[in-house]
């Protein structure tokens, strides 16, 4: 201390102004000026540092000229220090080490301005920025235009977002109402098949599904069949419907089911859509309507059978008298040729009078109505029972009519034919007797006066005649077989004799009095053989055959009977004709206006018996 004191020319008294070498003024110039300068430089890079605070950018930017120029400053504050303190001390090597590294601070700093200056030079001026300034307040004014647009945009976007956020809330609404109205079940899963979204209509733990998976909800046994259908979903990306069984906390049922895959903004499948309809009451209805149709369908057949049965009809018509159903076919119409038609379109002209009125009756008095109709077809006429009720609809008001018609054909035909048969009885009672009564006469005169002839020979001749009236009877007196009638008269003859008698021809029926008249003729016939011809002897045969004979010029159609007898005693022709003989030719003839030829020829007695067809029935 004292040394520098020295070096400064310092003493008690103050300051001295000459310094050691001789120069004191000149060495305290050097030492204010170092300091000057030193402090200089140590502003300078105090202010440079305060700047790099307020532009951390620059510092980014320039960051090893910065550095540079900052040991630069210091570097040379430090010499410039040094230098100061070398002007009163004697001590001048610190300042040259200083110096040198001054020296190689400022060059690195001048390399590392080099390459800058074209950056520096062009960096605008005041004018520029001026410009620059003016240029950037007019596009911020103009942002600020954009902005307010951009504001009023917005607000109409925010308006806008706001009137679709109500419609959404309206529409989610409406589709939860008809969710709700339809007890319909939806959500949504992701692609791990966790609930997203739950709408349940009942309102019962839908909030406990979300985030949760099928695994976690529904029990073992059930879930596996669920969870395959949405895994193939997600897997094919195609919509299904199907049918499963969930057992749920709050119940078991039946559900439709339908999965629709969710694609995501990258066009892939995210996840899946669905909906879920109880069905159990569905099912269990159609399961009561299949069991109804069965009984219905049942009960159907069962009326239809008793329908077909009973040869009854059933019908409705509306007030326009038009079909509007029929059970079975009727007046030779098939049921499709007849619903939709009316009774002009169906009956014939002199039938829609009686059907007419019993229908119209019932509509305008509201009471049923009934009567006998008839209706002719072609030749034939068929009678109806009619039955007629209104038929009134849910409000009481009368719609149309429900008819039963019973076909009472037969009973009428039966009717009318028995009153023939009274009449016919009457009459045939009294020729019946007139027969009895000739037959008895005849039989008497030929009886010879022995008591027991006669009454061996008319009883034959009543058994025959009681022969064929059995059989009359038997079919209701229309009339008779012709083989029939034969093989009876001839019965005692085929069961001890079948080999020596034959019965043969086509299918002929006689009218009553043609089959009396004819079994009277067969049966003297076989009395005659019986007694005289081919029947009394063993080796004798009896052959009777007809055939139909057809329509000449001269003669109508008939039938024609042969009766040969072969094998029997050789025959003569009889001195005088008996009662047998009467009764085939004449008696035959007479009655039926039959042509008859009775020939006893030396080989067996053969009769031609022609009877026409007037007395034959038609085939039945």
């Amino acid at each position: 201390m004292s040394g520098i004191v020295d070096r400064l020319g310092a003493g008690p008294e103050g300051l001295s102004t000459v310094a050691a070498d001789g120069s004191p003024v000149l060495s305290a110039l050097q030492l204010a000026s170092e300091a000057f300068i030193a402090f200089s430089f140590l502003g300078i890079l105090f202010g440079l540092v305060w700047i790099l605070r307020r532009r951390p950018d620059l510092a980014h930017e320039y960051r090893a000229l910065i550095w540079a120029g900052s040991l630069f400053l210091l570097a040379s504050a430090v010499a410039h220090i040094l230098a100061a303190v070398a002007a009163v001390t004697p001590l001048d090597w610190p300042a040259g080490v200083a110096g040198a590294v001054v020296a190689v601070l400022a060059s690195a700093t001048v390399v590392l301005l080099l390459p800058l200056l074209p950056q520096i030079a062009r960096a605008p001026s005041t004018a520029q920025l001026a410009q620059a300034n003016d240029s950037l307040r007019r596009e911020v004014a103009g942002h600020e235009v954009t902005l307010r647009e951009l504001e009023t945009v917005q607000r109409e976007l925010e308006t806008r977002v706001e009137d679709r956020t109500r419609e959404l809330s309206t529409v989610k609404a409406r589709l939860e109402t008809a969710l709700r109205g339809a007890y319909v079940h939806a959500f949504s899963q992701d692609s791990g098949l966790r609930y997203t979204w739950v709408y349940d209509p009942a309102g019962r733990g839908a909030d406990d599904m979300i985030g949760r998976s099928d695994e976690e909800i529904f029990p073992t046994g059930e879930r596996e069949a669920l969870v395959a259908v949405k895994r193939r979903v997600l897997d094919t990306g195609t919509a299904e419907t199907c049918e499963l069984t969930a057992v749920t906390p709050h119940e078991r049922a039946l559900y439709a089911l339908h999965l629709e895959p969710t694609v995501g903004r990258d066009g892939r499948i995210d996840g899946l859509t669905g909906a879920a309809i109880d069905i159990s009451r569905l099912r269990s209805l159609e399961s009561e309507q299949r069991r109804l149709a069965d009984e219905l369908r049942t009960a159907l057949q069962r009326y239809e059978i008793a329908l077909r049965g009973s040869h009854m009809t059933l019908f409705t018509q509306d007030r326009e008298l038009r079909f509007t159903s029929i059970s079975n076919p009727l007046f030779g119409r098939d049921v499709s040729e007849i619903v939709g038609r009316t009774d002009e379109e169906i009956l014939p002209p002199e039938s829609l009078a009686q059907f007419g009125a019993l229908a119209r009756n019932a509509l305008a008095t509201g009471k049923a109505q009934g009567g006998e109709v008839s209706v002719k077809a072609g030749q034939d006429t068929r009678w109806y029972e009619l039955h007629v009720e209104p038929l009134p609809d849910a409000d009481g008001a009368i719609t149309g009519v429900a008819c039963a018609l019973f076909d009472i054909t037969e009973r009428k035909t039966g009717e009318s034919h028995l009153r023939l048969l009274m009449r016919e009885l009457t009459h045939r009672s009294k020729n019946l007797l007139a027969v009895i009564q000739a037959m008895a006469r005849q039989t008497a005169r030929h009886s010879a006066g022995n008591v027991e002839t006669f009454l061996e020979a008319f009883g034959a001749r009543l058994q025959a005649l009681a022969t064929s009236h059995d059989l009359l009877v038997q079919e209701g007196w229309y009339g008779a077989s012709l083989g029939d009638l034969t093989r009876r008269q001839l019965s005692k003859y085929l069961d001890g004799a079948a080999a020596r008698v034959s019965v043969q021809g086509p299918a002929i029926h006689l009218k009553p009095a043609a089959a009396q008249s004819y079994g009277l003729a067969l049966h003297e016939l076989a009395s005659n053989a019986e007694r005289y011809g081919a029947l009394s002897v063993p080796a004798g045969r009896v052959d009777v055959a007809w055939q139909i004979k057809p329509a000449t010029a001269d003669a109508e159609e008939a039938v024609e009977i042969l009766w040969a007898e072969s094998g029997g005693p050789d025959v003569t022709a009889p001195a005088s004709r008996g009662f047998g003989t009467l009764v085939v030719e004449k008696n035959l003839a007479r009655a039926l206006d039959a042509e008859v030829e009775l020939a006893f020829d030396p080989g067996g007695v053969r009769c031609r018996m022609v009877i026409p067809a007037s007395h034959l029935l038609a085939a039945r």
